[in-house]
């Protein structure tokens, strides 16, 4: 295959969070009782993840390894979730991703394998070594509080409520994250000619 342009910020950013946006909207909008709403924002979620891997594939020529597993992931909880007709699945997957995000570099930490440098280098060209660790480490915790807020948030509040916190919580609560850290990196060698793009984070699905 010919060698394609990587998708910019703004179409990352599109398909990191769009499939997202569908299962607020859906969510939001389809009538009936609640357990048919889960179940239509569920599948229009793994509809919309499906075109999310798809257009990734098609405009860029790859899809990233995170928007692979993120995706793979909806398409798995998603399913449980309209086989058994149970919302615990699909609220259980964001614990699941964060928690194996925070773990697996966490491992890389303590291995000195530079996994989330492979993963995001095209991200943030000239990062020195020890801007990607202190990014690992930021990354790593960030993940562990929020694997812990999405399961206290699911045992705590109803249905819409964990939406809500879901798409106006943890998006904007990521996208700040990601923010917050741009001055350490540009601090550990950064280029500020490309900085912009370190404003997209890993994607959840």
């Amino acid at each position: 295959m010919a060698s394609k342009a990587p998708l910019s910020p703004g179409l990352r950013m599109a398909v990191d969070y769009g499939p997202l946006a569908v299962f607020f909207i859906v969510n939001a909008l389809a009538p009936g009782s609640e357990i048919g709403r889960i179940l239509a924002a569920t599948a229009a979620f793994m509809i919309a993840i499906t075109a999310a891997l798809a257009f990734s594939w098609f405009r860029a020529g790859h899809i990233s390894p995170m928007l692979w597993l993120s995706g793979g992931l909806v398409l798995v909880f998603g399913s449980l979730t309209l086989y058994f007709h149970d919302r615990v699945f699909i609220q259980v997957k964001p614990t699941f991703v964060y928690a194996m995000f925070a773990v697996l570099l966490g491992y890389g930490l303590a291995t000195g394998r530079p996994l989330l440098q492979n993963l995001l280098e095209s991200a943030y060209p000239g990062l020195t070594p020890r801007g990607w660790r202190l990014l690992t480490i930021n990354w790593a915790a960030f993940f562990a509080v929020a694997a812990i807020a999405n399961e206290v948030a699911r045992a705590m509040l109803s249905w819409d409520q964990w939406v809500l916190f879901k798409t106006w919580g943890m998006i904007p609560a990521t996208l700040l994250f990601t923010i917050a850290n741009v001055p350490m990196l540009l601090k550990n060698g950064l280029q500020l000619d490309r900085k912009e793009e370190a404003a997209v984070p890993p994607p959840e699905g």
